[in-house]
């Protein structure tokens, strides 16, 4: 199978999302909340971007399965498998912020080697193979991704989506380490953040509590764009879970210091 074929097929994805999304996106919509503990919400967007998708892969690659955020789980019969995240960033959508994204990964036996993430309203796609990484925008622009140099910390633009996300006070007292020394600390933009340390603009993103299909597709642009992903301990971040993200190698291993003392 000639992988450009699976890029392509992504950017279809993408767009067959986008169409849903972005129809619904400032409109009039029902939110449902899906939360055991505390507020997670949901809405017809978020589940018909997934149907959207699965439909097409379903039609093209029946054999490839799927793992998506609102739905089942597709077996794959073939070791290709989907993993999507049809609305990255539910909350800044239903506030009309236009920080959420589409994020589609493909993993070959359990390892992501295709990423896209897209933001339909501002026009910024993002995708990669974990060897190069591209951007392009609305107005014609982009082109080939790359983290920028920042070794220390002490120089480093730090974000994170909340640091509520943290699971527990030992969790929180690591970030909160890492965050006390970065010279700028933003937060909430999903995976736009990673992307913007793919793009050279920002140095670093720690986090907690992902879902596989919040980090699968981020990793192959992240790689291809020279940056360095993986769990708290140094570990596959394609899991979820504690994850560290930086575009600078001693960076990433300064943070990782701390984040697993």
């Amino acid at each position: 199978m000639d992988f450009r074929e699976f890029e392509d097929f992504a950017h279809r994805l993408a767009d067959a999302a986008a169409a849903v999304t972005l129809r619904l996106f400032r409109g009039s919509l029902a939110v449902d909340d899906k939360g055991a503990t505390g507020f997670d919400p949901v809405t017809e967007a978020d589940r018909g971007a997934e149907a959207a998708m699965r439909d097409l892969i379903a039609a093209e690659y029946p054999d490839h399965g799927v793992l998506g955020e609102e739905f089942e789980e597709t077996r794959s019969g073939s070791g290709w498998r989907w993993v999507l995240d049809p609305l990255d960033g539910t909350r800044s959508f239903i506030s009309g912020i236009p920080l959420w994204t589409t994020i589609i990964g493909l993993e070959k036996d359990g390892e992501p080697v295709f990423g896209l993430v897209d933001q339909p309203y501002v026009g910024d796609r993002f995708w990669g193979d974990g060897s190069v990484a591209y951007r392009r925008d609305r107005f014609g622009g982009g082109g080939a991704l790359k983290t920028r140099p920042c070794a220390a910390l002490a120089e480093a633009t730090l974000m994170t989506t909340t640091p509520e996300m943290m699971p527990d006070a030992a969790s929180l007292a690591r970030y909160e380490s890492v965050e006390a020394e970065a010279r700028l600390v933003r937060y909430s933009a999903d995976a736009y953040a990673y992307m913007m340390v793919a793009a050279g603009r920002v140095d670093l993103v720690v986090e907690a509590g992902l879902k596989p299909y919040d980090i699968v597709g981020i990793i192959p642009i992240l790689r291809g764009a020279g940056g360095f992903v993986t769990a708290w301990d140094g570990g596959p971040a394609s899991a979820g879970g504690h994850v560290v993200a930086a575009g600078d190698r001693a960076l990433h291993g300064e943070a990782m210091r701390r984040l697993s003392a």
